[in-house]
């Protein structure tokens, strides 16, 4: 055999081994590469490309950001990547509905590559906090489906809710001002919320026309890529090229959903109204949800089509793997055995459900595979109990391997994969959380098009990729 034969044997073995190497990404590699998609074959290899790891995702209420959270929570843990949590006064948030700062964020999670939990954003303290090149992503919802879910999750704690007759919708918007108090500590759940929740001024009148584009321009600016809960696969699909990912550190289960009961259905006028109190968040998803598409063109409709169904595909297999030939089914709080996967419940009035893991006794399931499916289906609260508890358990470590003349101790702890960036100064310590409620996010289920949309979804010839929150 002749050198150069040789040398195309072993060059070919070698391809095959790195492919290997990254387990289920063989098939999604070797997939694309026959779909004849440009923005695909630029990753022909996943893992060649570092992946970018340093992320700040703003979780906005009832908008499917639990699960986009669960999905960075995982990424975070598999690449030894540190996640900013709240300081304990804080719970499990940062202190929202406080305007962000670094002191919120635990001493044992500084200098971090991700942070995810709920806020209400501040981008100077933010950038002050993360790394230079970080990315920064968030996801919107259509305003209609996502206040009326609002209205029912906490309509025991937001006192403008509470003060509507026999908890009514409609009352509540036949006259908003009735009800609504914006200087109430949970008024924000009542009035624009995905403005306030981005840092905006909720209660500017409709016709601030000039702030409503000031701050749909700063949103822009900021936000390399702003999500649309309705498209959440599609809006992965664009995540996934952004940050140079594999297909499996986009997987994920729908998390913290309402059942069917729990939920109202919306008349044509009732989303009208809903859609003109909220003026400020409306303007905001019809802009974001037109570039969502405007960047989903550009890639490529019918590559990104492929690419969600190979997404959906690689889903299944990964369900099927923890759940059995059966899919998972949702359980009520008080149906699954095990009290770490229990979604907190916001009263007695909203039931959500949540997931069961079953004992799997095949002899190839391994330890951390049954580790990955626990954390696939962790309700947030849990998960992030659990998540400072590991970080704190590293820092801890590595303050103990720390030299005497190291300077500052207890503000640095060792990072021995990850580069460093600038230490956060704490002059002071934090303040203590504003009470209320654990809120949560909601989780992407099947819905009907958004109106306005519906042809560019017949382009992509999904069947099941519109996903919207509960």
């Amino acid at each position: 055999m002749s050198q150069r034969k040789i040398f195309l044997v072993l060059l070919f073995i070698s391809t095959v081994s790195l492919l290997l190497h990254h387990g289920g990404h063989l098939n999604w590699t070797m997939e694309a590469f026959h779909l004849g998609c440009p923005a695909i074959h630029s990753h022909p290899a996943p893992g060649l490309k570092p992946k970018h790891t340093n992320v700040a995702f703003l979780k906005t209420h009832k908008t499917a950001s639990s699960t986009m959270q669960n999905l960075l929570f995982r990424f975070a843990e598999r690449n030894n990547l540190t996640v900013a949590m709240p300081v304990q006064a804080c719970s499990h948030q940062f202190c929202y509905p406080r305007s962000f700062t670094s002191h919120f964020v635990h001493p044992h999670t500084i200098p971090p590559n991700i942070i995810t939990s709920h806020m209400r954003f501040n981008r100077a303290e933010l950038q002050r906090l993360m790394p230079n090149d970080t990315k920064y992503v968030t996801i919107l919802r259509e305003p209609s489906s996502m206040f009326e879910s609002l209205f029912s999750y906490y309509n025991q704690y937001c006192q403008s809710f509470k003060r509507v007759p026999n908890g009514s919708l409609e009352a509540f918007l036949d006259d908003p001002g009735r009800y609504y108090r914006p200087d109430e500590t949970f008024s924000m759940y009542a009035h624009n919320t995905l403005a306030f929740d981005l840092g905006g001024e909720k209660d500017r009148p409709e016709s601030d026309v000039v702030y409503a584009q000031s701050f749909l321009k700063e949103v822009e600016q900021v936000f390399s890529l702003v999500m649309i809960a309705e498209y959440f696969d599609e809006s992965l699909v664009l995540l996934r090229h952004l940050l140079n990912w594999d297909l499996d550190d986009i997987l994920y289960v729908k998390l913290n959903m309402r059942t069917t009961s729990s939920k109202r259905s919306l008349t044509p006028g009732l989303q009208s109204k809903i859609r003109a109190w909220n003026s400020l968040d409306a303007r905001l998803y019809d802009h974001f949800n037109a570039s969502l598409w405007s960047q989903l063109s550009d890639l490529g409709l019918d590559c990104v089509a492929r690419e969600v169904r190979l997404l959906q595909r690689a889903q299944e297999r990964l369900l099927r793997s923890c759940f059995g030939e059966r899919m998972p089914l949702v359980r009520s709080a008080a149906e699954i055995k095990n009290k770490e996967l229990r979604p907190w419940q916001p009263s007695g009035k909203v039931d959500i459900v949540g997931y069961d893991l079953p004992v799997n006794s095949s002899p190839g399931f391994s330890s951390q595979a049954q580790e990955l499916c626990l954390k696939l289906i962790m309700p947030e609260i849990q998960y992030s109990r659990v998540l400072l508890r590991s970080q704190s358990l590293r820092y801890r470590r590595g303050y103990q391997l720390r030299t005497p003349q190291m300077s500052h101790p207890p503000l640095q702890p060792i990072r021995t994969v990850l580069p460093r960036h600038p230490q956060v100064q704490r002059s002071q310590p934090p303040p203590p959380a504003a009470p209320g409620p654990a809120s949560e996010s909601g989780s992407p289920s099947t819905s009907k098009p958004v109106a306005g949309t519906q042809g560019r979804t017949t382009k992509l010839g999904l069947k099941s990729s519109q996903t919207q929150a509960s």
